[in-house]
């Protein structure tokens, strides 16, 4: 996502609240406030609320908003772990090719943290990530935890060295990843585990089998697979119950679809990873078009769509870099018209 512009929505329209909900009074007032300066989080905000048709005369159909209880902003994985449908990818915090750590270490710690103060309480990583500098960096920023944190970490793909990939799903190396991300993320039990792939020299059964003997002896919580088709999520079933699929899914990359209705008839959260395009990018002049009329970035646009896309959507963007972290966060405050989405809707079916 380097070298992408920023949107011009904050600075045009209301300057300051993409941050407020995640601001409290005294972090709003500490920040200066901007063109807000003398006026409360709460103040601002209903003022904001109050002013809207004003402030938005000639583009009512885009605003950014609080999110009310009855958006479908939130998602129950396995019914029980309650997360805003927007969260966090940590992968990008570790070195150049997901390999070793930051160059930066105290700003990966510092997106961490902002992300979990904009409201990102669904945080995904693996062991692979560094390899495990990830999850390393996840511990030091945030623990302890705050109430109602998912961490989300994945096994079962090894890393020879930088920019390669080698599943591994043996029994016996499962158990060990479960065993070294508990230490690495300083946690007891793991909320959701997830089979980064699956490794076709060993039957799923075999290495779901390692993840349910770890989830009945208290270490897992919840059990999720990655890049897999229907027929492969209802092969699993039969083993464990499963809660969560993340395959690759944007915007201009919907190789999954199935996939994706199959999770919504079952009420499977679908994390899609690359939600913004990945290293590949997004490639529409269409789509940043329409982006460039509602005074937001094409990668706001996608993320945006993702979450009007499928109640099930469950976003994790990725970035190394605060600007981009709160221009991805603020996405979720995207409102468009029934009108306007059946418009973008018939755009990306052509792309």
């Amino acid at each position: 996502m380097s070298g992408r512009k920023r949107p011009n929505f904050v600075r045009e329209k209301i300057p300051c609240e993409p941050r407020l909900g995640a601001m409290s009074n005294s972090a709003f007032e500490r920040s200066g406030g901007g063109a807000c300066s003398g006026m409360s989080r709460r103040l601002f905000l209903r003022a904001t609320l109050a002013g809207g048709a004003s402030l938005l005369a000639g583009r009512a159909a885009t605003f950014f908003a609080a999110t009310s209880a009855n958006d479908n902003s939130s998602f129950s994985i396995g019914g029980d772990l309650k997360i805003n449908r927007l969260g966090f990818g940590a992968m990008r915090l570790t070195g150049e090719g997901i390999w070793g750590w930051p160059p930066d270490r105290e700003n990966a710690l510092k997106v961490l943290r902002r992300a979990v103060e904009l409201g990102a309480n669904l945080i995904d990583t693996a062991d692979a990530y560094g390899p495990e500098t990830d999850e390393l960096l996840i511990a030091e920023a945030l623990y302890p935890y705050p109430k109602g944190l998912v961490i989300a970490t994945k096994g079962g793909n090894t890393r020879p060295g930088r920019d390669q990939w080698v599943p591994d799903g043996r029994p016996e190396y499962l158990k060990q990843c479960v065993d070294k991300s508990l230490k690495r993320l300083k946690l007891e039990r793991i909320d959701l585990y997830q089979l980064h792939r699956v490794d076709p020299k060993v039957p799923m059964e075999d290495s779901l089998g390692a993840l349910k003997e770890m989830q009945s002896a208290g270490k897992i919580r919840h059990i999720g697979l990655s890049e897999v088709s229907p027929e492969q999520v209802q092969r699993a079933r039969k083993i464990v119950p499963i809660v969560t699929v993340q395959n690759r899914y944007n915007i201009t990359d919907r190789k999954w679809d199935n996939t994706l209705s199959f999770c919504e008839n079952e009420k499977i959260g679908f994390m899609p990873w690359a939600p913004v395009g990945g290293t590949r990018g997004m490639n529409s002049a269409a789509l940043e078009k329409i982006a460039n009329d509602h005074s937001v970035s094409l990668y706001q646009l996608g993320l945006a769509w993702l979450l009007h896309r499928s109640p099930v959507m469950l976003p994790i963007p990725g970035t190394s870099s605060l600007a981009h972290l709160e221009e991805n966060m603020a996405a979720a405050k995207l409102k468009l018209s029934a009108h306007d989405w059946k418009a973008i809707d018939a755009v990306v079916s052509q792309t």
